[in-house]
Formats: C-alpha cells, structure tokens, sequence
C-alpha cells in the first residue's frame, strides 16, 4: 500500500482511510500487507520521510521507492502523485488505484489557476492510465472516473470505506443537549460557509443551541470573521484539530453531526464515525455522502448549499426528529472495517487467481 500521509501526522479522511484499511488488512491472516506514506508510521509500517518540503521533491522521493517486492505482490496505490511505478525488477506488478477524489479538481475549487490545475490533471492520467483495478468509495466517483478520466467501467470496483467501531462508542444522547458538532476541513466545497449562513435561524428556533466546529484549513479566518460578524456568533466554538479522545468526547456531548459539503464528497468518511458514536448525520446530497445514511433515514439528506433547507433540518434534528442512538449504532455496523477489508482481499484475489 502506498498513501499520501500517515494519519496521526496529517488528520484528514483520506489519511484515516489508508491507515485504518491498513491496520484492516494487517488481521486478515491470508494477506502479507506492507504500507509507506510521508510523515510517523503506524505499527509495521513504512515512511517516505517527513511531510515538509515541495510536493515535487515528495513525489520524486516516493517515486524512486525500489523497495523489492514479492513477485506475487500488489501495488495499492492511494494517491496519485506518490508510489512507485508497478514494473520493477521482478517484472510488472497488479496495480489496484484508489480514487478517493479529483486532484485536480479539488485544487481548482481551492484557488488553484486553470493551468496549474489542468497539469495536474494530465498527471492524474497518466498515473492512472494501465492500472488493473480501481477502488471507488460510491457510485457518484465511479461515473467521474468514468466521464472526466475515461476509465473503462469493468475495471472499477465500488468498495464502500469502514468505520472504527471500537475508537467511537455510542452512548445515550442527554435530554438537554443542543450541541451540534461539524467535523470538517475548512475548505470553501466542504460547505461550512453555508452551515453558518443557516446558523441563526437554528437559534430563532432553539435559542440554547450550540454549534461545534472541528478542523483547520485555508478558509478559517474567513469563516471565524463570518461567525463573529452574525448576530448569533457568541453560539459558534471553533476546537481546531482535535485528537480522537477529544473528538469522542465531542460526540457524546453532542445531539445531531452536520456534514455540509457543496463538491466533490467522496462519501464523507466523518458521517460514519458519527453513526458510531450514536448521533445522527444531517448531510447534503453531495456526491457519495447520501449513500451514508440513506438506508437509516433519508429525510437527513438535504439539498447541498440550501441554507434554508440545512436550517429546518438540524432544527428538527435538535427537536428530537432523528434516529436514536442505538439506530445509529446498528446502521454503522454494517461499515466494519472488517467487512471492508474482506472486500478488498477478494479484489486482490481476482489479481493473482
């Protein structure tokens, strides 16, 4: 396996992804799994080296790994730009490539110029171009594989992620509570901006509600000045980047999770930790969010950038018009990890059969 960053030193969901799929695989005793990413290893696994420096001088690094692999090993591959090529010295390798969003879309959205972002759309190709297999977490990123990078839909698995279910523990939802929590990087298609703008018509409703956001990026400062400038701000704590026992005890705090991306949502890793912990996601109908809670209650799927619509829902989330704790618990295990990684070992299977 080979990822972008190791998870305890880049928090992000496609970090949680990688290394809990590794930790995952590492108790599947018919699998051998090898893992290297940038920055601290988990247990067993492998580093590039540190986070720091330019992207180049990363994908240079990880793209002269010569590491001698088994010759009947997979090359899983979790980010484009970083991971050695599949031939090596013992011949050309299975290549499976996982696609947990567009690079270069994703980059457009965050301010990068047309060029910048067409370049890394033509390495996104070609890093993709020739692998066996490619794992998308929903529906929604299979068709963009298919549409904006035309790879053949028979070589496309849909392998929906898993869910910790040991670090979140659900636990009963306090009468009283009127805290909603928001775990999400601070990046304008993640949505937080219009979770604010429908923020004061949740306290015209209940004026004891409290709003939690968890997460950095590059839109905090801009979202903290909007929180201050409403006249509801002194109702919005903003926590930073938290720790998991930080986080679980956010959750327990909590009645109801918001997730409001605007784009490019893979699947939205963080609406199934809060099914763990027993609370119940409002999300939008954004990419492969929906598919987190759609066989729970879909009533908690709202337009994505409708603030209006964001507003009447948590209002009737905090009203108690959601699923219970215990519904929640039930819903989220049938994300286990370890049916996830069941899943992977027999698209591995299909590679060495």
């Amino acid at each position: 396996m080979t990822g972008s960053e190791w998870f305890a030193t880049t928090p992000g969901g496609l970090n949680r992804y990688f290394t809990d799929l590794y930790h995952a695989l590492r108790h599947r005793p018919e699998v051998d799994v090898s893992a290297v990413a940038f920055g601290d290893p988990e247990t067993g696994g492998q580093s590039w080296g540190p986070t720091g420096g330019s992207t180049l001088r990363r994908a240079c690094t990880a793209f002269r790994d010569r590491t001698v692999l088994p010759r009947r090993a997979i090359i899983d591959r979790h980010f484009s730009l970083y991971g050695r090529p599949s031939a090596g010295r013992r011949g050309r390798h299975p290549l499976v490539v996982h696609f947990h969003g567009p690079w270069a879309a994703e980059s457009l959205l965050a301010g990068s110029s047309d060029i910048a972002a067409q370049a890394k759309y033509r390495i996104e190709r070609v890093r993709y171009a020739g692998a066996d297999r490619y794992v998308v977490l929903s529906g929604h990123f299979r068709d963009v594989l298919v549409h904006s990078y035309r790879v053949p839909e028979d070589r496309i698995r849909v392998l929906p992620p898993g869910v910790d279910l040991d670090r979140f523990r659900a636990t009963d939802v306090p009468g009283s509570a009127r805290t909603v929590l928001c775990v999400r990087r601070l990046e304008r298609r993640m949505g937080v901006h219009v979770l604010l703008r429908a923020w004061p018509d949740v306290v015209a409703a209940h004026s004891d509600a409290r709003l939690v956001i968890v997460g950095t990026g590059t839109e905090e400062a801009a979202l903290r000045a909007q929180a201050a400038e409403s006249a509801v701000g002194d109702s919005v704590t903003f926590e930073g980047r938290t720790d998991d026992v930080r986080l679980a005890h956010l959750y327990e705090r909590a009645a109801a999770t918001v997730v409001p991306s605007v784009a490019l949502e893979g699947f939205g890793l963080i609406a199934l930790e809060s099914l763990a912990a027993g609370r119940a996601p409002v999300v939008t109908d954004c990419g492969g969010l929906p598919d987190a809670v759609r066989g729970l209650d879909p009533s908690l799927i709202v337009p994505a950038g409708n603030a209006e619509a964001l507003a009447d829902r948590i209002v009737g989330a905090l009203s108690g018009r959601v699923p219970g704790w215990r519904e929640c618990r039930a819903h989220a295990e049938t994300y286990s990890w370890d049916v996830a990684a069941q899943r992977h070992v027999a698209l591995y299977e299909e590679l060495v059969s």
